[in-house]
């Protein structure tokens, strides 16, 4: 039985409204987003604030690293303090995060503003944990799965709306324009979100201790884990590299590079198709699949840039974002019905894996691509695919003998 008793919501004996899941998807979309807005605005940025070239990078560094430091502390409090107050408190912070951004006319405020807008965006993956627990297991995946689709949505549309936005109303306009969205989404939620009071008995220092002892004590959490950071580390490979060789081998320009990523984001639309096989149980299946997908993807992509064929890498593109899709959405299925208790400890180490191994992933795709071009890219996200093929393959061997 749940530790955690939730209030307020219309149907949660069935399962949560319409009118949640859908606000909690489009909630978590827009906070992802945030970490992505400043990723393409870096030149228009950088010269204004008076930036080193050569250091211009950590504008969007410094986003990451907050985000990465809210998935284990922030997270984490999803087992100790009410959700819905958690997450109304990380959405001023953000709004508030972004305004300030907007207004920076120096380097010291702009990255306050940039770390304190990663660290509270983390308040999405409280988020989908609190929609998963609500819905009946026989509908989990499909929930998990059209939420998980707005999420890659924002995050695919989050490069190519900044471009387009800032280049008619300049690169400020699209942190106050995010600001007024969270303002909205707060509204909304205040409305539609159902109280979660976790009754976990613990203290936040050993809520934090018991983190380690969870990751230890269960198998399937580091299996899913490190399946997660294999497959973002080859999203965010793909996405760091991608636009460097279409400007380099296709001469395409920012906008057609940002039309490239809206076509991607197509990709996303796979989730509530995958979430309904994964409620068929069909979860290992889908499992091996992402990761072959991304060998193959990747391999056919090394052949399409080579050849010039850019629907052929487009529809690639497509492809290895819904493999990527596939892995998160059945792993966050399972990790998900653990315990429910634990759900947010649970979530912050699975997510601060994928986090990882998407910072690793963004290295390895200017390393590789600076080192070997666009071939060198595709063999070593190939590479991730077969890695992660086999260490499925090994979990799999494993508990069939288990058995």
């Amino acid at each position: 039985m749940s530790n955690h008793r939730p209030e307020g919501a219309v149907g949660i004996a069935d399962g949560p409204s319409t009118a949640l899941i859908t606000t909690v998807g489009l909630a978590a979309g827009a906070l992802v987003a945030n970490l992505y807005y400043a990723q393409p605005l870096v030149s228009q940025i950088g010269p204004e604030l008076g930036i080193d070239p050569d250091v211009a990078g950590a504008l969007t560094s410094t986003t990451q690293i907050g985000y990465g430091v809210g998935l284990f502390f922030l997270v984490s409090l999803a087992d100790l303090v009410e959700n819905k107050r958690l997450v109304l408190v990380t959405l001023v912070i953000t709004m508030l995060g972004l305004v300030g951004m907007g207004l920076s006319t120096s380097v010291v405020p702009f990255f306050i503003a940039s770390f304190v807008i990663g660290l509270c965006s983390t308040g999405a993956q409280v988020l989908i944990p609190m929609i998963a627990h609500l819905v009946p297991v026989e509908r989990r995946g499909r929930v998990v799965g059209n939420v998980m689709g707005a999420v890659l949505t924002g995050i695919m549309l989050a490069r190519p709306a900044s471009l387009f936005i800032s280049a008619s109303f300049g690169w400020r306009s699209v942190f106050f324009l995010s600001a007024g969205l969270m303002a909205i989404i707060g509204l909304s939620l205040v409305a539609v979100m159902p109280r979660q009071k976790p009754n976990s008995g613990m203290t936040y220092p050993q809520i934090l201790r018991s983190m380690g002892t969870l990751f230890r004590e269960t198998p399937v959490l580091r299996w899913r884990s490190c399946y997660q950071a294999i497959v973002f580390c080859a999203f965010n490979l793909f996405w760091t590299a991608i636009p460097l060789a279409l400007a380099d081998r296709l001469s395409l320009g920012p906008r057609e590079i940002g039309l490239f990523a809206l076509a991607g984001a197509g990709g996303a639309l796979a989730a509530p198709i995958i979430g309904r096989l994964a409620d068929r149980g069909l979860g290992v299946v889908l499992s091996a699949s992402a990761m072959l997908g991304l060998a193959v993807f990747f391999a056919i992509s090394g052949y399409a840039m080579a050849a010039g064929a850019l629907i052929l890498l487009t529809l690639c593109a497509v492809l290895l974002d819904a493999a990527v899709q596939a892995n998160q959405i059945i792993s966050q299925r399972i990790i998900f019905a653990i315990s429910p208790e634990k759900r947010g400890r649970l979530n912050a180490i699975y997510m601060t894996s994928a986090f990882i191994g998407g910072a690793i992933g963004s290295t390895l795709g200017t390393i590789t691509y600076h080192w070997g071009g666009w071939t060198a890219t595709s063999a070593v996200g190939s590479l991730l695919g077969i890695v992660g093929l086999v260490l499925f393959s090994i979990e799999q061997r494993g508990r069939r003998l288990a058995a």
